[in-house]
C-alpha cells in the first residue's frame, strides 16, 4: 500500500494524466445534495493524499478523512491541518461520530477483494452515517469495461522534478493486477526508480448493488461521474 516515496509526488502525477479533483468533488456535492441539501459534514474514506478532501472542504462546513496508508495521510494532513485526518481501514474503523456524507474515491473500495469484506466495509461506513445522510462511492471498473493489458503512462515536470510513469495491468481471476513503475529526476538526488504492485476486485455492478442492500443501503448507479466509472450514491434503507 501506497509508501512514503509516492506520496510525495501521487497529486503531481495524476493531474499530469488529467485527473480534476474539482469537478469530481463537484459533481459529488450536486449528487448528494440532490438527497440531502442541508448536508454539512462529510468524511473522506481512503482519502489518499486530500486532493479530494481539500476540495470537499471548500464545498461543505465540517471534513475529516480516513487512510490506511500513514504516509498518504501524514500528508493530507500537512495540506489541511485544520482538518482531522484518521489513520485507519475502512474495513474496521471506529471513529464515534456520524456524518451526513461519507465518501470513498477514486476506486479505492476496489481494494477489497471480495464481496464479503465489500459488504462489511459498506456496514461500516453505514455505522457512520447521519439517519438521513448519503453515501457517495467512486468504483473501480466493472468486469465488462476494465481492458486487459491496458497500458499506461504520463510525465511531468514541476519545479525542477520531472516524474514518469508507466503501468500495466492484468486481469487476474476476479480482480486487476497493476504494475506501475516510477522514475523520479532532480538536481539534487539524480534518477530514482521504484515500483508497486496493486490488486483490485473487478465486481459487476450488480455485485455493488447486492454489497449496499446487504449494508442496508438503497442505491443508484450514476454512470457519467468521476473517472469515466460512475458513482454510486446510497442513502440509508427504510427500516
Amino acid at each position: 500500500m501506497y509508501g512514503a516515496e509516492l506520496a510525495e509526488i501521487y497529486e503531481l502525477i495524476h493531474r499530469s494524466r488529467g485527473k480534476d479533483y474539482v469537478e469530481e468533488a463537484a459533481e459529488v456535492e450536486r449528487r448528494v445534495r440532490a438527497h440531502k441539501p442541508d448536508a454539512a459534514s462529510l468524511l473522506d474514506v481512503a482519502c489518499g493524499t486530500g486532493a479530494h478532501l481539500r476540495c470537499f472542504d471548500e464545498l461543505f462546513d465540517e471534513v475529516a478523512g480516513l487512510e490506511l496508508s500513514e504516509p498518504m495521510a501524514r500528508f493530507a494532513q500537512a495540506a489541511l491541518p485544520h482538518v482531522p485526518v484518521h489513520v485507519g481501514d475502512m474495513r474496521d474503523f471506529e471513529l464515534g461520530r456520524t456524518y451526513d456524507v461519507i465518501t470513498c474515491m477514486f476506486g479505492s473500495i476496489g481494494y477489497l477483494l471480495t464481496q464479503e469484506a465489500l459488504a462489511g466495509a459498506l456496514r461500516r461506513f453505514a455505522r457512520h452515517l447521519a439517519p438521513d445522510g448519503v453515501l457517495a462511492v467512486d468504483p473501480w471498473w466493472f468486469p465488462g469495461t476494465y481492458l486487459h493489458g491496458h497500458v499506461a503512462g504520463a510525465t511531468a515536470t514541476v519545479g525542477g522534478r520531472t516524474v514518469s510513469r508507466v503501468s500495466h495491468s492484468v486481469r487476474e481471476g476476479a480482480a486487476s493486477r497493476m504494475n506501475v513503475h516510477y522514475l523520479v529526476a532532480d538536481g539534487t538526488s539524480g534518477v530514482r526508480h521504484f515500483h508497486e504492485t496493486h490488486l483490485i476486485g473487478l465486481f459487476s455492478q450488480e455485485q455493488y448493488e447486492a454489497a449496499f442492500e446487504a449494508a442496508g443501503f438503497r442505491v443508484a448507479y450514476v454512470p457519467v461521474a468521476p473517472a469515466g466509472r460512475g458513482l454510486f450514491v446510497g442513502v440509508p434503507a427504510p427500516r
